[in-house]
This record gives C-alpha cells, structure tokens and sequence, in this order.
C-alpha cells in the first residue's frame, strides 16, 4: 500500500496540470469562437457570400461551442472534491469507541485490520478516479487540439476571403480611375476635331463666297 499511495500522490498533481491546461485551451477556444461569429456578419457586409455558405459557417461555429461545453462539463464532473463518495465518511471518535467497546485484544486486532483495509478500498477508488480522470484530461486535450486546428482554418479562410475582397475593391477603383482618364481624353479628342471641322468650313466659306 506504500507504493501505491506514493503513485497516487504522483498522479494527483500530474491530473491537475492536465485540468488547468485543459481548461485554459476551452477559454481560449471560447474567446476564438466569439470572434469569428463576430466577423462573420461584417464578411458578409464587405461582399456577397451565399446564404448556404453563410450557413454553413454558422453551423460549423455552433458545432464547435457545443462539443466544447460538452467537454468542459465532462470535465466539470470527473473532478473528486466529494471525499465521502470515495474514501466513505469520516469515523467519529465517538463511533470508534462505540464498535471496539467490549472488544478484547484479538477483537481490536481485527476491528483494526478492517478500519485499513477500508482505508485501503478508498484510496484504490480514488487511484482509480485519477487515472480515469487523467484519461478523460488526455482525450480532451487531443479534441481540443483538433478543434483549434478547425478554428484555425477557417479563422485563414475568413482572411483569405477579406485579403482577396481588398484586391477586387482596389482593382475596380483603377479600372474606376482610368475609365474616367479615358473619358476626358475622348472628350478632348472630339472637342479638338469639332474645332478642326469647324475651322475647315469657315474657311471654305470664306473661300467660295
């Protein structure tokens, strides 16, 4: 029972980094998750994206925020602050003297002998709530990992979408600009060439008249 009781002082702290660890990345996915359903009504104001695509983005965000509420209240009831539910309730110096009275040696010998092996059922219970713990902290951490990969992509294609959004924007204020160049060159090729007829056909009058 020594070893054991070492292996589960050593396994205690090592679930506990897993929790916090865990809990800080559902935050963080939480905190990502927030933003990008922010961004999406300004993408779809900056250019026409297609309800079903639209949808489709939403419902990806939704999934994501449900699975890691899921995982966060996994994660809220496998903790063991609850002592009585493994290790039983505390014995009372009162219900000591109240089962060893009219005990002899022998009796007290066993009375004993029960009182630790009760010990020992609770601390294998509470072994086997940490290592069960450790397992739900290390397959939380592996979806989570895979959750903020997805968030990740699509956080690239929001901004792969809005960098190509500003190039069509500024290529359509060139063609703007030189459409409107090519305009007033026209117009100053016309105005020039009205004067050139003009001048021909006052001239011409002032020849045959």
């Amino acid at each position: 029972m020594i070893s054991e009781r070492n292996s589960l002082a050593a396994s205690g702290p090592e679930a506990q980094r897993h929790a916090s660890a865990i809990r800080r990345k559902i935050t963080i996915l939480g905190t990502r998750l927030d933003t990008l359903q922010t961004q999406l009504p300004k993408l779809q104001g900056k250019q026409p994206i297609p309800e079903k695509e639209m949808n489709r983005r939403r419902d990806m965000i939704a999934n994501l925020r449900s699975k890691a509420n899921q995982m966060a209240s996994a994660l809220n009831m496998s903790n063991f602050a609850n002592r009585d539910s493994l290790l039983g309730p505390e014995i009372k110096p009162a219900d000591v003297m109240n089962r060893t009275a009219g005990l002899d040696n022998q009796g007290l010998v066993g009375f004993q002998r029960q009182i630790m092996r009760e010990q020992d059922e609770g601390l294998e219970k509470l072994e086997g709530t940490i290592i069960s713990t450790k397992h739900i902290a290390l397959a939380v951490n592996e979806e989570l990992t895979l959750h903020t990969r997805l968030i990740d992509d699509l956080d690239e294609h929001v901004d792969v979408t809005d960098s190509r959004l500003r190039r069509v924007q500024k290529r359509l204020a060139i063609l703007n600009k030189r459409t409107k160049g090519g305009c007033t060159c026209m117009s100053m090729i016309l105005s020039v060439v009205g004067i050139v007829v003009l001048v021909a056909v006052i001239w011409l009058l002032i020849k045959y008249l």
